[in-house]
């Protein structure tokens, strides 16, 4: 056999021994981001390294990761004590509230591990592992304060708003302590079932002197262990609960209806009260707006009629005028027509008498187809012509007939 071979596998040997060796008794290790591990030395020594990252634990030392924030969560039916993304499922918690009523809550509850080692030290050497501390200390301090939290209000109580007022106390007890309860025995009338009925009323007791309320040692208080937060997803009420809430539901719906009826009805009276006032107004208005227009059309018609009257007034003065006036001129004329008939004896107006009669018989004369010269004359005598004598006894007569006097008359001697 090569000795150069022998010696290479007998240096392959030692080496794995060598590692194997190494691994085994490797004083170094490393610590999860999220995590701190306890470190248990030969010497008894115990550290805990808090920072992520590779660290000097010691030779032959035991090594116990925790982590950092622990969840307890009671959301299945079940519980589940294996930790899963650092939670541990304990199943739902049972609760009874102050009228002897349960229901089952769901929730989550993280808390906080310590950040100094020597509470650290504490909590790893009571419970050794996560799953001890929660189901031992963690799990029972929640579920007790859920329960007194719960035995502060009665289940209606609860359901009627005071799911708010539950999770505060119940984050307050976490923090601080489980309060220190009474009771009291209380006589109230049951409007459902419309009879008196016995309950117990749970109260807080207080401090007379500080005023606080009295509180049980925190259990996680002890070992540094904080409340991250808190929260109650879900109450599931027993049936009994669940019936008893659907009568009341029912005769608030009722009560609601009934109220919103009478509202309605309350609000249709005073619509159609309004409706009638504002009808009486407008027909007040109406009547108001036709007593005005009545009145402005009188007065319009008095004022009309008026002016009107001044109107004829005025006219019947101006005729009255114009009647003077015509009658002043027909005086005057009358009075010139009288001196100058005065003066020339109405000469103007006989003279165009005579001139139309002397036109009228001339007329006629001219139409006159006889014989105006007899054919056959008798006797002696100076011979006449007829229509000469004819026309000078029409003009005697006129002349006669008028009293025709060619004479001028004096009128300033009249």
């Amino acid at each position: 056999m090569n000795p150069f071979t022998k010696r290479t596998i007998i240096i392959g040997v030692v080496a794995i021994l060598a590692l194997i060796f190494f691994l085994t008794v490797n004083p170094f290790s490393w610590n999860d981001a999220g995590n701190r591990t306890v470190v248990e030395r030969t010497t008894g020594e115990q550290i805990v390294q808090f920072a992520p990252g590779i660290f000097y634990a010691g030779f032959f030392a035991k090594e116990k990761e925790w982590p950092n924030q622990i969840s307890v969560t009671y959301q299945d039916q079940n519980a589940q004590l294996d930790i899963a993304d650092n939670g541990i499922e304990v199943g739902q918690i049972m609760v009874r509230f102050s009228d002897a009523t349960t229901a089952n809550v769901k929730g989550i509850t993280q808390f906080i591990l310590p950040s100094d080692e020597k509470e650290m030290i504490l909590i790893h050497n009571t419970h050794r592992t996560p799953q001890s501390l929660v189901v031992k200390r963690l799990a029972p301090y929640t579920k007790e304060c859920l329960q007194s939290s719960a035995q502060l209000m009665s289940s209606e109580k609860h359901y009627g708003g005071g799911r708010a007022q539950m999770a505060q106390d119940f984050m307050d007890q976490l923090k601080e302590g489980v309060y220190l309860l009474k009771t009291e025995e209380n006589i109230v009338f049951d409007s459902l079932e419309r009879e008196p009925k016995r309950v117990y009323q749970t109260q807080i007791q207080y401090d007379k002197k500080s005023a606080a309320p009295k509180r049980k040692q925190s259990s996680i208080k002890e070992y540094g262990i904080t409340v991250a937060d808190a929260a109650i997803t879900d109450v599931d009420y027993e049936d009994q609960v669940d019936e008893k809430l659907k009568k009341i539901i029912d005769a608030v719906t009722k009560s609601s209806i009934s109220k919103q009826e009478l509202m309605t009805a309350q609000q249709q009276t005073l619509t159609a009260k309004a409706k009638g006032e504002q009808a009486l107004v407008e027909i007040e208005y109406q009547q108001k707006q036709e007593q005005t227009r009545q009145v402005v059309e009188a007065e319009t018609k008095v004022k009309v009629a008026e002016q009107e009257k001044l109107q004829q007034r005025v006219a019947y003065d101006a005729s009255i005028l114009e009647a003077k006036k015509i009658k002043e001129l027909a005086d005057a004329q009358a009075y010139a027509r009288a001196r100058i008939m005065r003066a020339d004896g109405a000469l103007e107006m006989k003279l165009k008498a005579q001139v139309e009669v002397q036109k009228v018989w001339a007329d006629a004369f001219s139409k006159y187809t006889g014989a105006i010269v007899p054919q056959f004359q008798t006797g002696g005598g100076t011979t006449t012509n007829g229509a000469l004598n004819f026309m000078d006894i029409m003009t005697a007569k006129t002349a006669k007939d008028f009293a025709l006097d060619m004479k001028n008359t004096n009128v300033s001697g009249q």
